[in-house]
C-alpha cells in the first residue's frame, strides 16, 4: 500500500484533503481511484490507513479507516552527521540510512572534505536530499521522514553536541589500535526516548585537531570493528548495529 507523508500533525477529521505533489502521484503516477487505500503519515509520527472517497481536478479526498498500530521507528533517535564526501555518496547514506531508521542527517564541511558548497548550493542540495529521504521513508513504510540539515561550518555541528544524550565519533585510528568497546558501551547505556549523535568523517577521515575539539566537547571516539570502512559504509554499519541492539535482541 502506498504511503504519503504530510507536513501537519494528526487531527481527527471527517475527511483529509491532499493536493500538490501527493495529488499528482496518486492521480497521475499511481492512477488511483475512489475506494483505493493509502497510508497517510503525519508530522507527529502517527499514521493512518485512509480510503479515497473523491478525486477532483486538483485534490484527493480521503477518510480514515484505522490507525497504523505497528511501531516502525527506532526506540532511540539517531542523528547521522557526515563530513561532506565526494560525489553522490551522501545521497546514498541518506537513502539507505533512512531505510535503516535514522532520525536525522547532518552534513558538514570537515577539514579533509573536498566538496565545497556555497549557501545556494546547500539549499539546492537540502531540497534534493529531503526528497530522497521522503521517498526512502515511503518505500520502507516508516512513520517519520528524517530531517536534513546541511551546515556551512563545522563549528555549527559542535554547537549542537549538548542537545544529545551521547555523541560518538567514528575514528579510524581507534579501529587501527583495536578499540572495540566504546560503541557497544554507549549503546548499552541508552534507553528508549534518548538521542545519540554519531559523526563520520569524509574520505580523508578526521584531522587530530578536529578529534581533539570533539573530545573537548564530550564527544567519545570509537572504533567500528577491526576493518576500516568507507565513508558511506560506516553510517550504515552503525545503524544496523543499533537496530540489532534495540529491535532484535
Amino acid at each position: 500500500m502506498q504511503r504519503y507523508f504530510l507536513t501537519e500533525p494528526y487531527e481527527t477529521k471527517e475527511q483529509y484533503i491532499v493536493t500538490g505533489e501527493i495529488y499528482h502521484h496518486i492521480v497521475r503516477v499511481m492512477r488511483m481511484e475512489p475506494k483505493q487505500q493509502v497510508f497517510l503519515a503525519f508530522s507527529d509520527r502517527l499514521a493512518i490507513i485512509a480510503e479515497i472517497t473523491e478525486i477532483t481536478e486538483d485534490a484527493v479526498y480521503l477518510k480514515e479507516l484505522s490507525k497504523e498500530l505497528a511501531e516502525k521507528e527506532l526506540p532511540i533517535n539517531v542523528t547521522i552527521a557526515c563530513g561532506y564526501p565526494k560525489g553522490d555518496k551522501f545521497e546514498w547514506v541518506v537513502q539507505k540510512g533512512t531505510e535503516l531508521g535514522s532520525h536525522k542527517f547532518i552534513g558538514f564541511p570537515a577539514k579533509s572534505s573536498v566538496v565545497k558548497w556555497d549557501r545556494k548550493k546547500l539549499a539546492k542540495k537540502t531540497e534534493r536530499l529531503k526528497k530522497i529521504a521522503i521517498e526512502a521513508a515511503e518505500q520502507s513504510h516508516r512513520q517519520f521522514a528524517p530531517d536534513i540539515v546541511l551546515l556551512e561550518k563545522e563549528q555549527a555541528l559542535i554547537d549542537v553536541f549538548s542537545n544529545y544524550d551521547k555523541v560518538l565519533i567514528a575514528y579510524e585510528e581507534s579501529a587501527k589500535v583495536g578499540e572495540r568497546s566504546h560503541f557497544a558501551t554507549a549503546l548499552s547505556e541508552l534507553t528508549a526516548g534518548e538521542s545519540i549523535l554519531i559523526i563520520f568523517g569524509p574520505e580523508g577521515g578526521f584531522a587530530p585537531d578536529e578529534i581533539a575539539v570533539f573530545q573537548e566537547h564530550n564527544g567519545i571516539i570509537c572504533g567500528l570493528g577491526p576493518r576500516i570502512l568507507r565513508a558511506e559504509t560506516a553510517p550504515l554499519y552503525v545503524l544496523s548495529a543499533i537496530s540489532y541492539q534495540f529491535e532484535l535482541v
